[in-house]
């Protein structure tokens, strides 16, 4: 298998995910703004996307893809599939229960997440009511996460980046047709968030039926297997918790906070959603499965080789993303979302987020490479620490940023997340280098100079080119979408040009792997 190759599939469908979200985006900003209703819409469906961050997509895969990794090593597919079977059986079951629970009971959950929100009790009762509708959508995707998993493990990457594509189409082809039937228009996307969740499972059976992998009812729950995955999920539940946390925390600062703080956010976390999946998600779901047979076979120095491809591929394409969604911020926000509703006011606010999430783009990403090194490992503990210690700069950060600096809210909490990240990368590969898990290979210093000398000058030629911010304000989006599409494809050119006149070239990035 050809990682570069790999990569750039599973990247080239999670890039056809990322720009269907981001029309999804783009048209809810139009329809809804970024007022109390997309304030109470984000709040409900950042509930099941907390837990499926959380359980399924989190600590689960982490657990759950070594041990099957290793399984369908050593095991016929009929007894690994009987183990997937049982594991899909018992998150089932789970799932129903707590499903049941929020459906009766939504204020918990809503007072947990957002508890400001009840000092406007029509925005508190709203966001219960979309609740109650959306949490359904935690069982479908942590079906659909676990089915994922399997083909990941059966390297047929390319099905389970594509199944967010069914989700952004079920909530923008329910916002399009039911917004005005309902007294509360953004209930059409609460319901586009079930039947999302509802086909992307039907899409990933069917997947797994071509490889002809099937799931049946089973409730063999002893299986020492099903052990293993549940003992290794608890301390997993911890280092992806402190991530959840820091979110929980972070939402129940911004509930407090003027109304759009929380959809300026939520709009400016999809444009960081842009490179962290290409890059961060789509190669640590690559290198994964590699990495677990490196350390079966007990093969170090093909576990640090890897590893070292996975940071440069990172370092390469992460720093010109992260300087061009500073420099470009405005361009961007004001070119995707200035329509409709999504006043001048939400465009200079939501580009400010962008700007401070920008900071910390490259430990986001750097972290999706490092912490697989552990799971390869089964090491989870290490990743709780490290998590559980940038949780703590986070949240301090929060305070100095907002009650020591007066920062903007929204600022100030985007801001900390980026800085967190960065802290919790650089914790995550000192210990990699003090464990000697991870060499760095030759040629760093070379590599390093030639990036920063190309980013150095495609960001100079953003800057002379972009323009003055209120000036993206006023055009028409016409003008708008040629200008920052040329900007987009100038940016490229100079940053590659830069780079292959300095001596680099593509096939130094070429990696096979059995």
């Amino acid at each position: 298998m050809n990682l570069l190759k790999a990569m750039t599939a599973v990247s080239g469908m999670t890039l056809v995910s990322r720009v269907t979200g981001l029309a999804r985006e783009v048209l809810t900003a139009a329809w809804f703004g970024a007022g109390l209703q997309m304030d109470a819409f984000n709040v409900a469906f950042r509930a099941p996307n907390m837990l499926r961050r959380l359980f399924a997509e989190g600590a689960f895969s982490q657990a759950f893809v070594p041990v099957l990794a290793e399984l369908r090593a050593r095991q016929s597919p009929e007894e690994s599939g009987a183990f997937v079977s049982r594991v899909a059986t018992l998150m089932a079951a789970a799932l129903l229960l707590v499903i049941a629970l929020v459906v009766i009971f939504p204020e918990p959950l809503v007072r947990l997440l957002a508890a400001g929100f009840y000092a406007i009790p029509e925005k508190a009762k709203m966001t219960e009511d979309l609740t109650r509708i959306t949490f359904g959508y935690i069982g479908w995707i942590s079906l659909v996460a676990l089915m994922g998993a399997v083909l990941n493990v059966e390297k047929r990457f390319g099905v389970a980046a594509f199944a967010p594509v069914l989700l952004n189409v079920a909530m923008i082809g329910a916002a399009w047709a039911l917004r005005d039937r309902f007294v509360v228009p953004v209930t059409a996307l609460a319901i586009g968030v079930i039947a999302g969740g509802v086909v992307q499972f039907l899409f990933l059976v069917w997947a797994l039926r071509r490889a002809e992998f099937h799931f049946v009812w089973d409730t063999s729950w002893r299986d020492p297997n099903v052990g293993r995955v549940l003992k290794l999920m608890v301390p997993a539940l911890f280092g992806v918790s402190a991530a959840q946390i820091s979110l929980l925390i972070n939402t129940q600062i911004a509930s407090t906070m003027p109304t759009g703080t929380v959809s300026w956010l939520s709009y400016a976390d999809r444009l960081m959603e842009f490179p962290t999946a290409l890059l961060g998600v789509a190669a640590g779901t690559i290198i994964l499965p590699s990495l677990v047979r490196h350390h079966a076979d007990a093969d170090t120095a093909a576990y640090s080789q890897l590893l070292d491809w996975g940071l440069r591929v990172t370092v390469l394409l992460a720093l010109p993303a992260a300087l061009a969604l500073g420099l470009l911020a405005t361009p961007l926000v004001a070119t995707l979302f200035h329509h409709g509703r999504f006043s001048g006011a939400d465009v200079m606010a939501t580009q400010a987020a962008v700007i401070a999430y920008g900071v910390g783009l490259l430990g986001l990403i750097v972290v999706k490479i490092l912490a697989p090194a552990f799971y390869a490992r089964q090491e989870i503990s290490v990743v709780v620490k490290c998590s559980l210690v940038s949780l703590i700069f986070t949240q301090i950060c929060n305070a100095v940023f907002i009650l020591g600096l007066n920062m903007a809210g929204h600022v100030a909490l985007a801001l900390s997340v980026g800085l967190g990240a960065c802290a919790n990368a650089a914790l995550l590969y000192s210990m990699l280098r003090r464990r000697a898990i991870y060499q760095p290979q030759p040629g760093w210093g070379t590599f390093t100079f030639r990036v920063v000398a190309a980013v150095s000058a495609m960001g100079l030629v953003l800057w002379l080119l972009r323009g003055e911010n209120r000036t993206w304000l006023y055009v028409a989006n016409l003008t708008r979408i040629a200008w920052l599409s040329g900007l987009t494809l100038v940016g490229a050119l100079v940053y590659f040009g830069a780079l292959a006149a300095s001596g680099w070239r593509p096939r130094e990035f070429f990696r096979r792997e059995s």
